[in-house]
């Protein structure tokens, strides 16, 4: 198709081009050679009169004018292949989708664990990617990258449809054996112990548990150890008097086959709403409404 001569092929190339930065990257995106991703570049600035990207140093930046067609060129792909894609049945039970998370480890071993096993039995041939978190996760959303994002819902784009899932709450864990978890934590307690927390992305973003103590309460924790996952957080505190704020559900898993031991929070903490979100364009794709409904089921069922 040809819209006032240009190619509407192009426009792939243009968008892989404004996003990557780089006509290798970028040729490597589009599955074409780079003589072939330099050509379609010289199209689109003859097209468009602009350089769209020049050298600054050693990298690519786009101009005024690739900078403003970044965005809406993106949307009109995303918003073509959500409708090339769009069945208007979804057979679950003979379905080989592949879909994609962007989910911390705390949910894709808590509730997606879950959510594998139940739509394993409906679904068997629907496949799943998981990504993590990273500094901007909407913008993932936003690329196309992923499918869904399950996150805090005050993380989540107002753009974009979404469904809560459930509250979760902090408690405090530890080795069964460290002494400051006899008894009663309290506050002084809490406050003096060594601390395993967790931070993500490049960023090094706070979790939630140390924005609200930090932010909130203007309480500072003796951070002794900053993982980059949940999952790496009891290996540092068995056989030691390090504590950690944690989710309850990962909570109550580790201690069925950890020698740690859960305790209430001596400070008041909220619950964090967890949500599930997908991108607008694809609000009326089958399969996006079919899983997002099992997920939903699973965690109102927990």
């Amino acid at each position: 198709m040809r819209l006032n001569r240009l190619d509407l092929n192009l426009l792939v190339a243009l968008d892989a081009l404004l996003s990557e930065r780089s006509i290798t990257r970028a040729a490597e995106r589009i599955h074409l050679s780079q003589p072939a991703t330099s050509g379609a570049l010289a199209r689109l600035r003859e097209f468009f009169e602009d350089d769209l990207l020049v050298r600054v140093g050693a990298q690519m930046a786009p101009t005024p004018l690739g900078e403003s067609l970044a965005a809406p060129v993106h949307n009109i792909l995303l918003q073509i292949q959500a409708t090339v894609e769009r069945k208007l049945d979804f057979d679950e039970s003979e379905s080989r989708r592949k879909f994609r998370f962007l989910v911390s480890d705390y949910t894709a071993t808590t509730l997606m664990a879950d959510v594998i096993r139940r739509v394993t039995e409906l679904a068997p041939g629907l496949r799943f990617e998981f990504f993590a978190p990273t500094n901007n996760p909407w913008e993932k959303l936003e690329q196309g990258d992923v499918d869904f994002l399950i996150m805090p819902e005050h993380v989540l784009s107002g753009d974009h449809p979404s469904r809560t899932l459930f509250n979760e709450e902090f408690v405090c864990i530890g080795w069964e054996e460290n002494p400051l978890l006899n008894g009663e934590l309290t506050v002084e307690k809490f406050l003096s112990a060594g601390h395993v927390t967790v931070r993500f992305g490049s960023q090094r973003a706070q979790s939630q548990d140390q924005i609200y103590l930090s932010e909130r309460q203007g309480l500072e924790l003796r951070e002794e150890i900053v993982a980059s996952t949940f999952s790496a957080i009891p290996q540092y505190l068995s056989g030691t008097m390090r504590i950690a704020t944690v989710y309850k559900q990962l909570a109550e898993q580790w201690v069925n086959y950890l020698p740690l031991k859960m305790v209430p929070v001596p400070l008041k903490m909220p619950s964090i709403p967890w949500g599930i979100q997908w991108h607008k364009f694809r609000d009326l794709d089958p399969g996006i409404q079919w899983l997002s409904e099992q997920i939903v089921q699973v965690a109102r069922e927990r």
